[in-house]
């Protein structure tokens, strides 16, 4: 079976890559990264940096994921990415998606040993504040 972190390669990285200038680029990656299998995934972001860059967001900036989970970090520096959004025309098979380019802090979710990204969580224009660093539970004090 496919680890989280492999599916999160598989569906989130293609480094060393752009979109740029090719409208035609979701279509052909979410066919061949087979997200269009038994339906068409509706939203999908790739990430256009080195794998050991990604893997590096797990040490940066920890936030809260979208589900309350806090086990999410947002990289300190934008990253390359493109998002693929289903048209309003696209209907399984024929899966069809709008490419758009860009520079966005990105937030993945973290797990395991080695800690690696196995969820993409999202990515702004504006970085988050950090979650306050607390000190482990035996010293926290009942204020």
């Amino acid at each position: 079976k496919e680890s989280a972190a492999a599916k999160f390669r598989r569906q989130h990285m293609d480094s060393g890559s752009s979109s740029s200038g090719n409208s035609n680029y979701c279509n052909l990656m979410m066919k061949r990264r087979r997200m269009t299998h038994g339906r068409c995934k509706p939203v999908n972001t790739f990430v256009h940096e080195s794998l050991d860059d990604v893997k590096a967001v797990c040490s940066q900036k920890n936030i809260t994921c979208k589900n309350g989970q806090p086990n999410c970090y947002q990289s300190n520096s934008t990253m390359n990415i493109t998002d693929c959004r289903e048209t309003g025309g696209s209907k399984y098979p024929n899966c069809a998606y709008k490419t758009s380019q860009k520079q966005k802090y990105i937030t993945v979710a973290c797990e395991g040993n080695p800690y690696v990204p196995v969820h993409f969580d999202g990515a702004v224009l504006l970085p988050a504040t950090p979650l306050p660093s607390l000190p482990p539970p035996h010293k926290r004090r009942l204020l």
